[in-house]
């Protein structure tokens, strides 16, 4: 990401906590607070979900200092939950809307970010977009890490699929807690996390991506799936360091994580969003899932943004897609009024 696209992020943050402070000031519903979490939920502490959090985010070069950026007053939060079994290092961050209307269960999204398999963390400046965004349209939002490959000759793939997947079962296992409801469960993320949103849409338990524990009882399908710029036809990509191995070497390694694979008939609805000037992931690979997807009769979109190039939010200089991002999730997250007959003529039969 360069150093304008990440002031851009910023700037486009200060301006959604100025627009949220002012909506929030009018809230006169009745409201609860955060979740009250009971003994049986993994964490090292009680949670606060402090408003008006401020998070810092190291740079991605060395030579330029850490950012700090103070989320709106409209959103609670939490760093670092522990969601993995107890010899995992990586957390996750939970987003909760300041004021939540009494005995409303919101839909939640699991935010995944990006970095090749390699790199990257959940409180990164797109991830901390999606999440204040999401947040400020009625989500909750989880934003994960998982294994990423560190070491040379490290073999980490299929852990970060197994990480994703653990984060839904964990969010089912903690939904009363949490005040969330379990049915309705998207995923959201951009290049690698694109990739494990697609996976988290389009696999199931015949797959073998479900790990037994911790949370194994517990079902890991989502309700749909947004996928930025992902890399998602892995052979047609390049080779990858997580595997270890060449795709002339291990062809088979390089099909299995590609969620073109897995597209069927009853798969979750796919959104996925990619720019013509990607230089590091081709558009090519969104086509191919659309067209996989679209071959499998799975309901999907592919918004194709003119001039983008690799990285980017919801609010890139070329298209604001909060409109379609937002109304994806909303058509399939939010429970939505049947529409009403005026007259019993035009009712349909039940």
């Amino acid at each position: 990401m360069t150093i304008r696209s990440e002031l851009r992020i910023a700037l486009g943050l200060f301006a959604l906590a100025l627009m949220a402070s002012a909506a929030s000031a009018g809230e006169k519903s009745p409201a609860r607070t955060g979740p009250q979490f009971p003994a049986d939920v993994r964490v090292d502490r009680e949670l606060q979900f402090r408003p008006a959090a401020r998070i810092i985010v190291p740079s991605m070069r060395t030579d330029d200092p850490p950012r700090i950026i103070t989320l709106p007053p409209s959103v609670r939060y939490e760093a670092d939950v522990a969601f993995l079994p107890t010899n995992r290092s990586e957390l996750a961050d939970l987003y909760f809307p300041a004021t939540i209307p009494k005995n409303e269960r919101l839909p939640v999204v699991v935010v995944i970010h990006g970095g090749g398999f390699n790199d990257g963390d959940k409180a990164r400046p797109r991830e901390i977009s999606f999440a204040t965004n999401l947040v400020a349209n009625g989500y909750v939002v989880m934003s994960i890490n998982y294994k990423l490959r560190r070491r040379q000759g490290e073999v980490t793939w299929p852990q970060p699929v197994l990480d994703a997947k653990t984060a839904v079962r964990w969010l089912r296992k903690n939904a009363d807690a949490l005040g969330i409801d379990p049915e309705r469960i998207g995923a959201m993320g951009g290049s690698a996390g694109g990739n494990l949103s697609a996976m988290l849409a389009l696999t199931g338990p015949g797959d073998g991506f479900d790990a037994s524990e911790p949370c194994g009882e517990f079902s890991s399908r989502v309700s749909c799936g947004v996928d930025f710029y992902g890399a998602v036809k892995l052979l047609d990509y390049h080779d990858m360091k997580m595997f270890a191995r060449t795709r002339a070497e291990a062809p088979e390694l390089y099909e299995k994580a590609s969620p073109v694979n897995y597209a069927s008939a009853g798969d979750a609805p796919m959104l996925i969003v990619h720019g013509t000037k990607d230089e590091t992931v081709p558009l090519s690979q969104s086509e191919a899932l659309a067209a996989a997807l679209k071959k499998a009769g799975v309901e999907h979109e592919l918004v194709v943004v003119p001039g983008a190039p690799h990285t980017f939010d919801l609010t890139p200089p070329q298209k604001d897609l909060r409109p379609v991002v937002l109304g994806f999730l909303d058509r399939h997250l939010k429970t939505q009024s049947p529409p009403l007959c005026k007259q019993a003529s035009q009712c349909l039969p039940p």
